[in-house]
């Protein structure tokens, strides 16, 4: 039962990091502006399965990194704690952060994305 509990949660994270990874998506692509009518429903197509796609593969980063960070240090560090969930939200948006800017280095400055 232990064990189906921490795959939930575990669950619940990896849900919430690949919904933030869309979203970061959505603020780096801005808005779609293409016309959904004739052949500008293809661009606005592409457009929303890109940053779906894209969004969903940082957000895996994101999960990857949160996850294997909760395993083996915050989980042990916040046995008692009260507040452990808003110290996991924090965790969680500092390594979006750090994925953002680490997605921006390779996409902005070093150009191999």
């Amino acid at each position: 039962m232990r064990i189906l509990r921490y795959i939930l949660a575990y669950l619940f994270w990896t849900l919430l990091c690949l919904f933030i990874g869309i979203g970061y998506m959505r603020l780096v692509l801005g808005a779609n502006t293409v016309s959904e009518e004739g052949l500008g429903y293809l661009l606005h197509l592409f457009y929303d399965i890109g940053m779906i796609q894209v969004g969903l593969w940082v957000g895996s980063a994101i999960a990857l990194c949160f996850v294997l960070l909760d395993i083996f240090y915050l989980r042990k560090k916040l046995k008692n704690n009260p507040k452990r969930t808003v110290i996991r939200l924090a965790v969680l948006l500092m390594i979006t952060v750090l994925v953002a800017i680490v997605h921006y280095l390779l996409e902005k400055v070093i150009d191999v994305i």
